[in-house]
This record gives structure tokens, sequence and C-alpha cells, in this order.
């Protein structure tokens, strides 16, 4: 890893990481929705919120990759790919198809906004300029099996959103889930999207990759497992056998 601020920066992500993880043990983040409720301050339309505190993920990282020197090279871009593919549909495809009326509070986007920024810098500045990915990469086991995991994350994060969705179009209130990853737990949303960045990590097989792997895994282990409590207090007949978010573990 690269001398100077740079690593200060991954470090920083890493302890945030740490912090994030035992904050949300203890406190269930009101993003909206079946979590959202007062005493969090001013707030503004989901939907919004949403697309203002994600757009940094997708537009901050492609402005850092540019300045990186790599930045024509063949397998930077396909980094890059991977990236966009996640966050242009995370940011400004998925918003537009929320439940509507729902609220966040401005100080969760904010706090959103800022981790977005630092792990597109983090990210982006390796992939493109302290990174070396010769042409050479593509053929490094690591980097098709991190870009099958990544796949894989995809898949399953977004199948799970789209079943979400059919839910929330055929009842007006909420409703257990059904098939695909909801089988086996009760948030394979998220659970597709920390094995995306784990794919990530080890196709980058980078400390920053790493990085967001972790704080990834830290935020959304504690917001799975609110949301396996959620349903068991809220529909007595839930699924005995399903785990919050690891399938026949957790």
């Amino acid at each position: 890893m690269p001398e100077g601020a740079y690593r200060w920066f991954v470090f920083a992500e890493l302890a945030l990481a740490a912090v994030t993880f035992v904050a949300l043990l203890f406190v269930v983040a009101p993003y909206g929705g079946r979590h959202g409720r007062s005493g969090w301050g001013p707030t503004v339309s989901a939907r919004v919120g949403w697309i203002v505190m994600e757009a940094p993920a997708s537009v901050a990282f492609l402005l850092f990759y540019l300045l990186g020197t790599h930045r024509a090279e063949v397998v930077p871009l396909l980094f890059l790919l991977l990236w966009q593919a996640h966050y242009v549909q995370r940011a400004f495809v998925y918003p537009l198809l929320m439940r509507s009326g729902s609220r966040m509070p401005v100080l969760v986007m904010l706090l959103a906004i800022l981790f977005n920024l630092l792990n597109a810098w983090v990210n982006a500045r390796w992939i493109s300029e302290y990174g070396d990915y010769p042409p050479s990469w593509l053929a490094d086991p690591r980097f098709w099996l991190g870009a099958v995991i990544f796949a894989a994350g995809y898949a399953l994060n977004f199948g799970s959103d789209r079943i979400l969705r059919g839910l929330r179009r055929s009842h007006s209130g909420y409703s257990i889930p059904h098939g695909g990853g909801f089988r086996f737990v009760s948030s394979p949303n998220y659970l597709g999207e920390i094995v995306e960045w784990f794919g990530w990590a080890i196709a980058t097989w980078s400390v920053a990759g790493l990085a967001f792997a972790l704080y990834t895994t830290a935020n959304l282990a504690p917001r799975a497992l609110a949301n396996h409590r959620w349903y068991r207090e809220t529909f007595p007949d839930y699924p005995a056998d399903r785990r919050a978010l690891v399938p026949f573990v957790l």
C-alpha cells in the first residue's frame, strides 16, 4: 500500500467499520420504512435522500478514477464497469422503485454521503493510480474468482430487491417475503451486497477492497439482525428455520 495520506484514508475506513459495527448493534439506523422513527431531526423523502446519499458513490468514484494515470488501461476500466454496474442501479434506479411516503433523517443522509466520498476515493484511487493491474491480471485466478463472486452477489441482491418490490405492489402493508434467497435468510439483499464487495476485494486483491467489504459487513450485518427480529416480532407464523443473514448459521 502506498505511503502518505492515502494510507491513512484506508486506515480510517477500517476504523470506521469497527465503530459502525459496534454502534449498530445498539442503535437501529432509521433509514425509513419499518425502522423509521422520530427523534433524529429533520427528514427528507427517503427516495430523494437515497439518491443524494448514493450518487457520490457513482459520480465521485468516476471523477476520482479519471485522476489516475492508469485510467485508460483495460483492467482498471473493467473494475470501473463492475463498480458502476452496482452503483448506477443503487443510486439512480433503485430509489425510483422504493415505496413512496417513507422519510429519512437528514443526518443519516449526510453521514452516508461522507462515507461514500471516502470509500469512492479509497477504491477509485487504488484501481486507477496506486494499484498495479497489467493485462496479464485478466488471466489471474483471483480476478476471475472475484468477478464470479461479485456477479453472484449482484444477482442475489438484485433478485431479492425485486421480490420485495413485488410484495409492495401486491400488499398495502408489510408481509412475509418468500422465494429466492428468502427461503433461507431474512435479508438476502444484504447478504448479496456483502458477497459482492468481498468479490471486489478478491478481484482487486487490495486492502482498499477489503476495507470496503468489511465496512459493508459491519453496516449490513446488524441491520439484518434487526430486520430478523422485526419479522419474528411482527409475524407469529414467520418461518422458524429462516436465519437472519447466513443460511443455516446466523
